[in-house]
């Protein structure tokens, strides 16, 4: 996967929105403004940040090598993942689509409403 698949990835979820809110390389994709992915968009390999579940997060650091702690994020919910090849591209969706509804689930009820209706 690249930026362009990872972008496309997100962008069929809803109620989801983009910006550079730390400088103008930090691309943060957020569900009702809060963040559940970041990256370099000029880092290469690419590598994106991803909240998971503290035991899922141990478990897919054990499994893949190129699956570490989040890079300037809490250890224990974020992953950092680098989209060099050897995660493949499902287990990559995956991650993103589990980080996504980790934070749809913690939205207010009426965002999460206002999210599903849009």
């Amino acid at each position: 996967m690249d930026l362009k698949d990872v972008l496309e990835h997100c962008r069929e979820k809803r109620g989801i929105t983009e910006d550079f809110p730390f400088d103008e390389k930090t691309l943060t994709i957020r569900i009702g403004g809060k963040m559940f992915l970041l990256t370099d968009i000029h880092s290469e390999p690419l590598r994106i940040n991803l909240k998971c579940d503290p035991l899922i997060a141990l478990d897919l650091r054990d499994e893949f090598e190129a699956v570490t702690p989040g890079y300037h994020m809490n250890k224990v919910h974020w992953n950092t993942v680098v989209l060099d090849g050897i995660v493949p591209d499902d287990r990559i969706k995956w991650m993103i689509d589990h980080s996504y509804d980790l934070i749809f689930k913690k939205l207010k009820k009426g965002e999460k409403e206002r999210i599903l209706l849009e």
